[in-house]
């Protein structure tokens, strides 16, 4: 997930930024976490942050002060969710490359399929927060089986607990997880089976390297 958005998109594109974001509010708190039990690894990992502006040290900036912003109603429960699905997917294909395969989730209309939508708000995608996730090459999101699903598949089931609310709002939703050999191409810049062809860069690379050669 990190590495696809860092290494793969664009240098100021959102999800890039969005992914640095996270990364620099987790070290800064990891920082003030154990700095009363090792102040001196704590102090010198937090002066060598490169976009920390001030240099008043760890021990003169506060204790952590994590933005409310970050708890945002449903977002636990929907990555949460994901996972569940994606250790289902890992699981029918013993250890092969999730790279190689497509997955198509199944869940029927209702708060858990929401929270899926919040993910991935297109049917079909390679490159939502969903099929991140996953860590396929492209995640489909239905509330019904495909009719051209083979009758012998395999499709995994499964069942999630959303609790949301402090327990005011509680739905135990059932989901269906189908993984298939995927028919594209593996993409030389990203790697995922997302290409026409193995010497063509994906759609999603070639807008990022045409906005590269762009900025030049």
């Amino acid at each position: 997930l990190l590495s696809c958005r860092l290494y793969c998109e664009e240098a100021k594109d959102p999800k890039r930024r969005s992914c640095q974001t996270v990364l620099a509010e987790a070290l800064d708190i990891i920082i003030r976490s154990f700095a009363p039990i090792l102040p001196h690894l704590a102090e010198e990992v937090f002066q060598y942050i490169p976009y920390k502006k001030d240099s008043e040290g760890v021990f003169r900036t506060g204790w952590i002060n994590a933005s409310s912003a970050w708890k945002k109603p449903g977002i636990e429960e929907a990555i949460e969710g994901a996972c569940a699905m994606r250790d289902s997917f890992l699981g029918s294909i013993s250890g092969k490359n999730a790279l190689e395969y497509e997955v198509i989730i199944v869940i029927e209309p209702g708060l858990l399929f929401e929270l899926m939508e919040a993910l991935q708000a297109e049917e079909t995608s390679s490159v939502s927060q969903l099929n991140e996730i996953m860590m396929a090459s492209q995640t489909t999101l239905l509330s019904e089986l495909p009719k051209e699903i083979p009758s012998d598949a395999n499709i995994i089931k499964g069942t999630f607990l959303i609790n949301l609310e402090g327990g005011d709002i509680c739905e135990q939703s059932s989901y269906k997880v189908y993984a298939q050999p995927i028919a594209k191409a593996k993409c030389p810049r990203c790697r995922r089976y997302t290409a026409e062809s193995s010497s063509t860069p994906c759609p999603r690379c070639l807008q990022v390297l045409a906005a590269g050669k762009g900025s030049t």
